[in-house]
């Protein structure tokens, strides 16, 4: 198994990825249904992914606490996907994604009061330097 930062470099490049189909895509269709079809196929690939590697559990075998987590992941994942299309729909996809990566900070001060993690100075520097780049970003040339 590869370490947890080959996979997160991984996801950074895949968010990349998305932001630039999605705005091609989304320019052709309203923003809801770009995020239906996205939806879809990522259901579709991931039922694939969960039959083929054996990972399928029955439902009634979760625990109900982490299932009622991951529903609320799911529509927040959902809200997120609404949002961040709409905005593509309406604004450049190299302002927009570092406006969406503001999420980064969020989970810092989320995961600070919220579950206890504890961050070093050194980190919330990193943290305000993702804000200001972010916004930077984002700012009118």
């Amino acid at each position: 198994m590869l370490s947890w930062q080959v996979w997160a470099v991984g996801a950074a490049v895949f968010a990349a990825l998305t932001a630039v189909f999605a705005k091609l895509g989304v320019s052709e269709m309203p923003a809801d249904m770009a995020t239906l079809l996205r939806t879809a196929v990522i259901f579709v690939l991931l039922a694939a992914i969960v039959a083929v590697t054996g990972q399928w559990v029955s439902p009634r075998a979760l625990s109900g606490r982490g299932a009622a987590f991951l529903v609320l992941s799911g529509l927040a994942t959902g809200a997120s996907w609404l949002c961040y299309f709409r905005a593509l729909k309406l604004g450049d996809a190299a302002r927009v994604a570092p406006i969406d990566k503001l999420s980064v900070v969020l989970v810092a001060i989320f995961g600070a009061v919220f579950l206890g993690e504890r961050l070093t100075g050194v980190h919330w520097a990193g943290v305000a330097m993702i804000a200001g780049g972010a916004l930077l970003l984002a700012m009118r040339g």
